[in-house]
């Protein structure tokens, strides 16, 4: 059966979800990226350093993201939003940032998921690097899909 998910089950899924897809374009050119992102009052936030994906987002700030969970090829869930790309800074940076290294901690995390830019202190608290970029996609507009195999 194949079906939309309600704004509940949305939620669900991108709150269950570590990684994503965040399409950007500018200057003539589509850019899709994974990045690890955490799902915080209908936002989506994210860290980075400077590169191709924040430069483009700062010529156009709207952009897409996707994330999926698939159980296999006959049972899947998957959604699409659209949003507005808002850089964070300072207390706000380090809130988003506090709050991402939270869920990621309990995980063996890997050196994308909290990067050097990331750092940690003596208390285990994420100390934001000048090269840290934390940012939110304010969402917009959101669907969802899914695929249910029925026996």
């Amino acid at each position: 059966m194949l079906g939309e998910l309600n704004d509940k089950q949305i939620d669900s899924l991108l709150n269950t979800q570590l990684v994503g897809r965040l399409g950007c374009h500018a200057g003539g050119i589509t850019y899709v990226v994974p990045v690890t992102y955490i799902y915080d009052n209908g936002d989506i936030i994210c860290h980075s350093r400077d590169g191709l994906k924040l430069e483009m987002m700062r010529k156009n700030p709207e952009v897409c993201f996707e994330t999926d969970h698939m159980e296999n090829m006959a049972n899947w869930q998957s959604v699409i939003a659209w949003g507005l790309f808002e850089e964070l800074k300072n207390g706000e940076a380090r809130e988003a940032l506090q709050k991402m290294f939270d869920k990621f901690t309990p995980l063996m995390v890997s050196q994308t998921a909290l990067p050097d830019h990331a750092n940690e202190n003596k208390d285990r608290k994420p100390v934001p690097a000048a090269a840290a970029v934390v940012f939110r996609i304010r969402l917009k507009k959101r669907t969802g899909r899914f695929e249910k195999r029925t026996l």
